[in-house]
């Protein structure tokens, strides 16, 4: 098993990996909109939701997989209204993988936080 982090305060706060690599799958952790090299959060949906995905690539390349290579997908917001605004974004990403999704509306950790997405992905085919 290998542990990959981002370098999020968070992380070692809370006592969790951004990914965790095992058995040809890479479960990535629910991500937020975090800018981690500078710890700012835009305020909107959109930087937020690029933000995430940009996030997410990276620990994905890490790991020795893509956004190509994603399985499944978790969309987790605070209000359900956005989802829309993050389509655009969201469908770029994960055109090639079409991954199963799931799109859960429930509060985050700090009100500022409007989008939360958590993958798993193949590693290495």
């Amino acid at each position: 098993m290998r542990r990959i982090s981002s370098g999020s305060v968070f992380e070692a706060q809370i006592g969790y990996s951004r990914a965790v690599v095992q058995g040809g799958l890479v479960y990535v952790s629910g991500t937020t909109g975090y800018d981690y090299a500078s710890m700012t959060l835009p305020g909107d949906v959109e930087a937020q939701c690029a933000n995430t995905l940009a996030t997410i690539a990276k620990v994905l390349e890490e790991a020795g997989s893509s956004l190509d290579q994603v399985v499944r997908v978790r969309y987790i917001l605070p209000d359900r209204r956005d989802f829309p605004k993050c389509w655009p974004q969201l469908s770029a990403a994960f055109a090639r993988a079409r991954p199963a999704a799931t799109m859960i509306e429930a509060r985050l950790m700090e009100d500022a936080m409007k989008i939360e997405i958590e993958v798993t992905a193949v590693c290495g085919e």
